[in-house]
């Protein structure tokens, strides 16, 4: 089976950029947000990341062609009006529809720092979240770090997260998008691919498993997972089970889903 190593540099407009200085402060965390169609939910998710106690961070928002609602006019407006709180602020939207992979990587390629932040547009994150995940990652002591989830809107509970461990994963994936990552590490796995019908987090950490990268478990509820209608736990992920199941294995022979 033919797998890409390289991610692909997907052609992308700037709709808002500003930027304080040409490099980044020492310590800087780049936050990517993914964004399609969640014009009701990006603002909440961007104040989550402006109100963060760790101070240096740079601000890439992914549209991935958004057709359904605001998301575009609502992100610009909001980057307008807080864009200082950022070393740098960007804004760019691929000019055709490709994906949740190829959004998260667009982010990663435009990134000007090693840790990187990943979240989706209707998800949130407590104030403490990124200054205690860089303990973690700023010296690559590991390759991802990642905390326990509170989902919240449509269920109330904890999160499914544990220690990083082969034989957990692979019975299941247990460790959600919302993590730390160095850039390198991503790189070195050639990014996220695209899963006919979703798990491309879990195919991400199985490849990050293969290449014996290390992953640092934080007991704390720090990351709020959105449970609504169009959230990926409620959609994506249970479209064509059976057949995603299959792919996995085939890219992942070690796996016992």
């Amino acid at each position: 089976m033919f797998q890409r190593t390289t991610p692909r540099n997907i052609v992308c407009d700037t709709l808002f950029e500003a930027c304080a200085a040409p490099l980044p402060p020492p310590d800087t965390i780049t936050v990517a947000v993914s964004l399609y169609n969640y014009a009701a939910f990006i603002p909440e998710c961007l104040s989550s990341i402006a109100e963060q106690t760790h101070q240096a961070l740079d601000l890439i928002v992914v549209d991935d062609h958004s057709t359904a609602d605001a998301a575009v006019t609502v992100t610009t407006d909001w980057m307008k009006t807080h864009h200082r709180r950022f070393a740098r602020a960007t804004l760019l939207r691929h000019r055709r529809n490709q994906g949740l992979a190829e959004t998260r990587n667009t982010a990663f390629l435009h990134a000007r720092t090693d840790p990187v932040f990943v979240m989706d547009a209707d998800n949130l994150i407590y104030p403490r979240a990124l200054a205690r995940l860089h303990e973690f990652v700023a010296h690559r002591d590991y390759d991802v770090a990642y905390t326990q989830l509170e989902l919240f809107g449509e269920a109330r509970r904890p999160g499914y997260a544990d220690v990083w461990d082969k034989e957990i994963f692979r019975y299941g994936n247990y460790v959600d998008a919302m993590a730390l990552v160095s850039r390198a590490s991503w790189a070195e796995v050639g990014g996220y691919s695209h899963i006919q019908g979703g798990w491309e987090d879990y195919d991400f950490w199985c490849k990050f498993v293969e290449a014996g990268m290390t992953g640092a478990y934080v007991p704390e509820m720090l990351c709020r997972y959105r449970v609504h209608g169009t959230s990926m736990m409620r959609t994506e992920s249970t479209i064509s089970e059976e057949q995603i199941r299959t792919q996995m294995i085939m890219r992942h022979p070690w796996l016992r889903i």
